[in-house]
This record gives C-alpha cells, sequence and structure tokens, in this order.
C-alpha cells in the first residue's frame, strides 16, 4: 500500500522521520511521499530524515516559529489559518500514485492535537484515497492538561478519518524510564508494525495469499478505532533484515503452519497498540511476513478461522509478505472498529476532570476580579 505520510506537531513529525528511516533501511517502498508540519521551527530542524524541503513551519505570525505549547485550540486556529499554504504543499508533492494518506499527531499537545483532525478534513474533502489517523495518547505523568487535550482532539480526529489507529504510550514505557528515553523504541516499535502493514502490498516477491491495497481498505472501511498486534521469531542465524523484524527469541525448528498460527496467537495476546477487547471488534486483518519458504497458506487459512470464531464482525482477511532474505517469521492482526478500550475511557474521565478544575479556577478568578472592582469602587480618590 503506497501511503502519503504527514507528520503534524513533535510526535507527528518525528514518527514520520521514522517512517522513513525504517523505509530505507528495510528497502521498503510504500511511503510514496513524507511531510512534517509544525509550529517550531527547532522540532522540524532536529528531524534527521524527511528532506528540508519537505519540511513545513506554519503559524509563523503568531507563535514566531516557537510553537505553541499545549494550547489545541490555538492549534487548530493555526491549522484553519494556514489550511491553504498546507494544502498546496501537498498538492505540489503530488498524489497520484497514492493509496491513501496518514496523519500523524500526538494528542496530547497544541500543535497536533488541534492541526491534525482540521487537516484530515481537508484532505477528505479534497480527496477520493482514504485518510487514515495514527493519533499517540499521552503518558498519565504528562499531567491533567495533556489528558484534557487528548479527550478532545481524540473524538474529533475519529470523526474526520476513515479510520483512527491509536498507540498508548503510557503502555508502551518501560518501568523507571523517561517519556524522553522511551521514545526512540516507541516510534521503532510503531513503524515495524505499520511497516508489515502497508508494506505486505508492495513486495518484490508474489506470495501465496497477496495482501493488496484494497484488503487493507476494505479492512478499515466503517471507520472507528484500530489496533495491531504484533508477534516475532528468529528462524536462523542474523541476516540483513533483523532490523526489519527486531530482536525476538528464537523458535525451535518447527513446520510453517504450526508457526504462522503460534505467532498469531501471541500477536493477540500480547501487547497491542491500543490495548482493548479484541472481540468487539468489526473486521480483522492477518499478515503473516518472512522468507517464501517459511509462509503458509494452510497456517494463514486457520489463523483467520480462529479470529472470526473471537471477533464481533465477520469480517476477516489475511495474506502474506514474502522477504526473501529475512532470517524472521512475523505476523500482524489489524482489528479494524474495536470499541472497549478502557484508556480511552479513563482518557475522557481524566479530560472531563481537567475541564471541570478549569471552570473552577476560571470562575474563581472572575470572583476575584469582581471583589476587586467592588473594593475600588468603595475607595474614594484623593482628588
Amino acid at each position: 500500500m503506497r501511503v502519503f505520510v504527514i507528520g503534524y506537531g513533535q510526535a507527528g513529525g518525528r514518527i514520520a522521520d521514522t517512517f522513513l528511516e525504517f523505509a530505507k533501511r528495510t528497502g521498503q517502498k510504500f511511503v510514496i511521499r513524507a511531510l512534517a508540519i509544525n509550529t517550531a521551527k527547532s522540532d522540524l530542524i532536529g528531524l534527521k530524515n524527511i528532506p528540508m524541503e519537505d519540511r513545513l513551519l506554519v503559524g509563523e505570525s503568531l507563535t514566531k516559529g516557537h510553537g505553541i505549547g499545549a494550547d489545541n485550540e490555538l492549534g487548530a486556529k493555526v491549522a484553519t489559518d494556514e489550511i491553504y499554504t498546507i494544502q498546496s504543499a501537498i498538492d505540489k508533492r503530488g498524489s497520484h500514485q497514492v493509496d491513501a494518506f496518514l496523519v500523524i499527531a500526538g494528542l496530547g499537545g497544541g500543535t497536533g492535537s488541534g492541526g491534525a483532525p482540521v487537516l484530515a478534513r481537508r484532505l477528505r474533502n479534497l480527496y477520493e484515497e482514504p485518510v487514515y489517523g495514527l493519533g499517540i495518547l499521552p503518558a498519565k505523568e504528562e499531567g491533567s492538561l495533556y489528558s484534557l487535550n487528548a479527550a478532545r482532539s481524540l473524538m474529533t480526529f475519529m470523526k474526520e478519518v476513515d479510520n483512527l489507529f491509536l498507540f498508548d504510550n503510557d503502555a508502551w514505557k518501560a518501568g523507571g524510564e523517561t517519556l524522553k528515553e522511551a521514545f526512540a523504541d516507541i516510534n521503532e516499535e510503531i513503524v515495524r508494525r505499520f511497516g508489515i502493514l502497508f508494506g505486505a502490498g508492495e513486495a518484490n516477491e508474489v506470495g501465496q495469499m497477496v495482501v493488496d491495497a484494497a484488503e487493507i481498505i476494505n479492512t478499515l472501511k466503517g471507520g472507528g478505532i484500530s489496533t495491531l498486534g504484533y508477534a516475532a521469531e528468529e528462524i536462523g542465524s542474523e541476516g540483513l533484515l533483523k532490523k526489519f523484524f527486531g530482536k525476538k527469541g528464537t523458535m525451535e525448528k518447527m513446520d510453517a503452519v504450526t508457526r504462522i498460527t503460534s505467532l498469531t496467537r501471541r500477536a493477540i495476546a500480547g501487547r497491542l497498540t491500543i490495548p482493548c477487547d479484541v472481540t468487539t471488534a468489526e473486521r480483522a486483518l492477518i499478515i503473516a511476513a518472512g522468507p517464501p519458504k517459511e509462509l503458509s497458506r494452510k497456517g494463514i487459512e486457520k489463523s483467520k478461522e480462529r479470529v472470526e470464531e473471537m471477533i464481533r464482525g465477520t469480517e476477516v482477511r489475511g495474506g502474506d509478505f514474502p522477504v526473501v532474505r529475512s532470517q524472521h517469521v512475523a505476523t500482524i492482526v489489524l482489528f479494524s472498529g474495536v470499541s472497549d478500550i478502557p484508556r480511552v475511557k479513563e482518557i475522557q474521565e481524566l479530560g472531563a476532570e481537567a475541564q471541570e478544575k478549569l471552570k473552577a479556577v476560571s470562575s474563581e478568578k472572575e470572583r476575584e476580579y469582581k471583589e476587586l472592582m467592588d473594593t475600588n469602587d468603595s475607595i474614594k480618590p484623593l482628588f
């Protein structure tokens, strides 16, 4: 699947940058275009892989290139004011080879959480290709304001995209690790999963069960929130594409059918991009990736049967992604249209609490101001 990746804000730009690095490292060609958009010049300069001409600074008249902090209302205003500039930048890069747009943003800050939904709405109005969102939920330690921003942005973003992938920083940060330390590993985990999802249809080798863009689009149709599960095993000595699948434990020699079904079970039971009850999913897609001889049509079919029995919906697709020189076999399972997501409920509750606190503070400030004015009125002038 050929994707136009747009990173909006600091987190979005970093992940888009990691997408490009991953594609280059693994020789994949699913990223057709990439664009980073931000209100902070320093964040754009800090990117390593996106070319300078594909980094767009917006809102400079308001922010002077210093960003907008955590003010997502201002982020939405900047995006609205600059939408023609952003649209022009996208048009110049072309979309004739693109199967879909992927708009990536952190939902806790200001620039991305406010701007990404505005951009997604514009793209859906102008293009026939589907527009997907990838929203990064803030960790609890980032504070109540970030939770409030995420609660606001989440609902808006979900309405403006054809499907919203969520990734929960809080579920992926290791104990004792700061968010800054965790960012690189978290971003790598994100792009590894999406690298298999979007890269499958662009494989140079012909598989037993080809996954093309239409399979992914049909799985994601209907909107809602999606999550990705992943599992991988080393099957031999270290090879060129070990970095593609990450370092996992070595699996004892076994037949391809058993390996695929085992990895699928692990992908479902392991850490999802957003922890949820996968049985509530409306649709699902299974992709097995690795050397052609290690991939099994029967293994994929058996895995599909298992997922069909598990989810609420009836649409389960599956296919393979041949990677000739890989020393790993990996599976991803995409669950689309999931509805029981504890972290989303928690974010909404924290956001509501933060909103009430802001109202209380505002009311207190208004009361203090009124008392001050009343006091001033009671004081007689000296002259």
